[in-house]
């Protein structure tokens, strides 16, 4: 069976000659650019290789089509287009983490150190002129958002305000994924999968919009999930115009990928921790269910999209 082949008999529920496989194909089954490297010294014999950051917020290496064949990989896939610090994985410069590990950023991955910490900041389109909006601890592997939250008067929260980072897919973001239907074309016995941008409804990892200058709204963790127990009339109205965008923008990617695409990937967010659920069934079905459905039902109904 080829990946396309054996990613079909899974999803159908039918045994297939062997386990389905995919490391790096989204963001959530990616691998850190310090473990790529590391595979490819050993698999491939090629110590000097800088691997790509190709998140650079979770750090996560490219997996190309050299390291996918020498691992068995069936599954590939595409990432928006910006990353979530607003960055665009292009221009490449070398760079060497805490550990050592020699790699390849994005020409606009700008970062300084604090002074006081040793510290690696990050910001947003790499603009260095603006607020900081991510730190990597020294001597850490990764980076974790800087709330950037700016005082909450309740009579003047509007929920337009968390809703600017949702808008429909710009003409370099069509470019972007036509040039991705030419990608999966050339890989065509590989299984695909498709990140849709803007449907993650509450995601924490962006309630802190680390690719935006100065996000407005209710961007500090703690504020968002107390929220959803004592604003959830605004979250709601949150969730309703991102979704009215999402559906917008799912419609002109099944128009540009067609049946390329064999899986959407549409949320990350947690609704669960080490010791039980986030939140009550009830809060679920009531402010997040709707939305998901919305948006499954719409991908079902337009594609054979799972």
């Amino acid at each position: 069976m080829t990946g396309r082949e054996r990613l079909a008999a899974t999803l159908a529920h039918r045994e297939p000659d062997r386990v389905c496989v995919d490391f790096g194909a989204t963001f959530v089954t990616g691998m850190h650019v310090s473990a790529v490297t590391r595979l490819r010294r050993e698999l491939l014999g090629q110590p000097e290789y800088r691997v790509k950051v190709i998140e650079p917020y979770q750090m996560l290496g490219e997996i190309d089509d050299e390291l996918r064949r020498a691992l068995g990989i069936d599954v590939i896939g595409r990432l928006p287009r910006k990353t979530i610090f607003g960055t665009e994985s292009k221009d490449w410069k070398p760079f060497t983490l805490f550990d050592g590990t020699e790699v390849l950023v994005s020409g606009d991955f700008n970062v300084t150190v604090d002074p006081d910490t040793g510290d690696l900041l990050m910001y947003p389109e790499g603009d260095t002129t603006a607020p900081p909006s991510g730190r990597m601890p020294k001597g850490g592997y990764f980076f974790d958002a800087i709330v950037r939250q700016e005082p909450i008067e309740e009579s003047r929260l509007d929920p337009a305000d968390n809703c600017e980072e949702f808008a429909p897919l710009s003409e370099e973001d069509i470019e972007y994924y036509r040039r991705a239907a030419l990608w999966f074309d050339e890989r065509a016995d590989y299984g695909t999968v498709l990140v849709i941008p803007g449907a993650a409804f509450g995601d924490i990892a962006l309630v802190p919009a680390p690719w935006m200058k100065h996000p407005k709204g209710i961007r500090d963790v703690g504020e968002w999930y107390a929220s959803l127990a004592t604003r959830p009339d605004y979250v709601r109205q949150v969730f309703e115009r991102q979704c009215e965008i999402a559906l917008e923008n799912i419609k002109t990617l099944i128009e540009l990928l067609g049946d390329r695409v064999q899986v959407a990937l549409v949320t990350g967010t947690d609704f669960g921790t080490q010791q039980g659920p986030f939140m009550s069934r009830k809060m679920y079905r009531e402010l997040f269910m709707p939305f998901h459905k919305a948006v499954n039902d719409a991908i079902h109904k337009q594609s054979n999209w799972k």
